[in-house]
Order: structure tokens, then C-alpha cells, then sequence
């Protein structure tokens, strides 16, 4: 996970290490697992999540 500095202020700097995500073919976001490749959690909304990179389509 990136690293929040300084700490305690509930602000993250930079992107989330080892996570991608994509979007489905209903419009949701996917976030995946870099390590294994699997799929971890749905957006229940159309919206990106924060900070995440996005994989290459």
C-alpha cells in the first residue's frame, strides 16, 4: 500500500501499489490482485476507484 506521510492527516500520496483495475463491459470498475491476478472488489457505482492504476485495454 502507499505510504501516508505525514502521518495522521488522511491524505495519500501516489498510487496504489500492487493493485490494477479495469472496467467491465456493464461499465463498472474491477480492482485486481497484481500478485495473484485476481479479482478483488466491484464498484457499485460507474466510477473509478481512487488511485489505482488502470490496466492497458
Amino acid at each position: 500500500m502507499a505510504v501516508n506521510r505525514p502521518y495522521g492527516d488522511n491524505k495519500r500520496i501516489g498510487a496504489v501499489r500492487k493493485r490494477s483495475q479495469t472496467q467491465m463491459s456493464n461499465g463498472k470498475w474491477v480492482k485486481r490482485d497484481a500478485e495473484t491476478g485476481r479479482f478483488m472488489d466491484v464498484k457499485s457505482d460507474k466510477q473509478p476507484f481512487k488511485g489505482v492504476r488502470k490496466e492497458a485495454r
